[in-house]
């Protein structure tokens, strides 16, 4: 890669940013032990990762909505390759939450040898490229893109973090997983959350009661989770994240890129992702028109 920005690392194949990972963390994830009770949630950014780390850590507990009250979410559910989890790693216990936006293969060794379980939540790409958008306005430690049609150019050629979207939905969706691995989207999830809930449960193998599918939902829902100080990263310092630009939480709901793209980027955009993924033996669950 050439004219990196200066808040990035290439590293695993794509864009890392330094104030989250170096080449030592990367090199503790390579040996980090994976072990067959492990959770991790996959994503590419900005598809509902803190959402469903939330809930995961809710399932886990039984509902014991504690650790959610207590404990922030990258501590809860740390990710793998990232400063932070070689120093709370031997804190976490059993079964472990987890969390990556690295590709199937970038994995480290120790999970591709064992019977850890993978949430694999989508967005719709369109959204996740709006919601990327405003991140980079309020992350400090990133480039505040100049326009959106700037941006817009940068997300579908890859020059964002962890590089294409339709690269890193290919690679899971092709990871061959079977019972080990568990796909949902963004919008069902925002389309009935006890359900998703329950879906979780049921893959988790954790049978949990209805009332206290319920009782999650109800701790999950965005205008909960935009109030709770472990969730909505309003702890981090505003030289890391400035809220006044733009909030973490900010909307919550499908198809706000309706407000934000023209006619000729839809165009552009449908034709561009439906080329990058001609062939594949999966089809999206929205419309790209």
């Amino acid at each position: 890669m050439t004219d990196l920005p200066e808040w990035s690392l290439p590293l695993c194949g794509c864009l890392l940013t330094t104030m989250d990972f170096d080449t030592e963390s990367i090199e503790y994830a390579k040996q980090f032990p994976v072990e067959d009770t492990d959770v991790f949630v996959a994503t590419f950014p900005k598809s509902g990762t803190t959402w469903m780390q939330h809930i995961l850590s809710l399932v886990l507990n039984g509902g014991d909505l504690t650790p959610i009250n207590t404990i922030p979410n990258w501590d809860r559910v740390p990710w793998m390759g990232s400063k932070r989890l070689a120093e709370i790693a031997d804190q976490l216990k059993s079964p472990r939450a987890l969390a990556t936006h690295l590709l199937f293969a970038k994995m480290p060794p120790s999970f591709h040898t064992s019977k850890a379980k993978v949430i694999y939540v989508m967005r719709n790409p369109k959204d996740v490229l709006v919601s990327s958008y405003y991140f980079h306005q309020m992350a400090c430690f990133l480039d505040n893109p100049r326009t959106f049609d700037e941006f817009f150019d940068n997300f579908l050629e890859g020059k964002v973090l962890y590089g294409k979207w339709t690269d890193h939905v290919k690679s899971w969706r092709r990871a061959g997983l079977e019972d080990r691995i568990m796909y949902i989207t963004y919008e069902e999830m925002a389309q009935d959350l006890p359900a998703s809930i329950r879906r979780v449960s049921d893959f988790l193998c954790c049978n949990l009661s209805e009332e206290v599918i319920q009782k999650i939902a109800n701790s999950s829902s965005f205008k909960s989770m935009k109030a709770n100080p472990m969730s909505n990263f309003s702890t981090v310092p505003k030289g890391h994240m400035d809220m006044d630009k733009s909030a973490f939480l900010r909307k919550g709901t499908p198809g706000d890129w309706k407000n934000h793209f023209s006619s000729e980027q839809l165009v552009r955009f449908t034709s561009v992702i439906h080329k990058e993924l001609e062939g594949e033996d999966f089809s999206l669950p929205w419309s790209l028109e």
